[in-house]
């Protein structure tokens, strides 16, 4: 079953209220989503007290240019990866100063699946800097949407539950 709009919006609103409670801004680090973390985020008003913005970076060239993901990790052991978002997580911090991060990258289909990393393959991470990034791969099932709409959901219950353990 897909995550529904409604799940999207309550998940969002208590990160949302999570972040304004604990003072945390948050930035995105987004391939396979899109920009759809972030877009859950904004849709409420006054997000600009807990959201420094989101970098979508669906091109491993984009990847190391804003986010500093090496070429070593691009290519040993790919876009979709545990050490690609880990990357992702502390370039995002360190291109805004965010206090707090998410990075996804995954296989949405309905192609460029592999036997290793088949579609519905995605990897996220999450933290406030090093030594405190936490990295989860998921697999998911059905269409390309319903991918990115469970990936959407997983990341913002993610970073509640961390920040609600820090």
């Amino acid at each position: 079953m897909p995550a529904s709009d409604h799940e999207l919006e309550q998940a969002g609103n208590q990160l949302a209220t999570l972040l304004q409670q604990t003072g945390n801004m948050l930035v995105t680090a987004e391939s396979c989503t899109g920009g759809w973390i972030a877009k859950v985020l904004t849709d409420k008003a006054g997000s600009s007290a807990y959201v420094t913005g989101g970098l979508v970076t669906y091109s491993n060239d984009v990847k190391r240019a804003l986010l500093g993901v090496s070429e070593a990790s691009l290519k040993n052991d790919g876009a979709v990866s545990e050490p690609v978002v880990r990357e992702m997580v502390a370039g995002a911090l360190a291109a805004t100063g965010a206090g707090v991060a998410v990075a996804v990258s995954g296989v949405a289909g309905p192609g460029g699946g592999s036997a290793d990393k088949p579609v519905g393959t995605v990897w996220f991470a999450w933290g406030t800097g090093p030594g405190t990034t936490v990295a989860s791969v998921q697999h998911f099932s059905g269409d390309r949407d319903q991918v990115r709409r469970k990936a959407v959901l997983f990341a913002l219950q993610s970073v509640t539950g961390f920040l609600k353990q820090t």
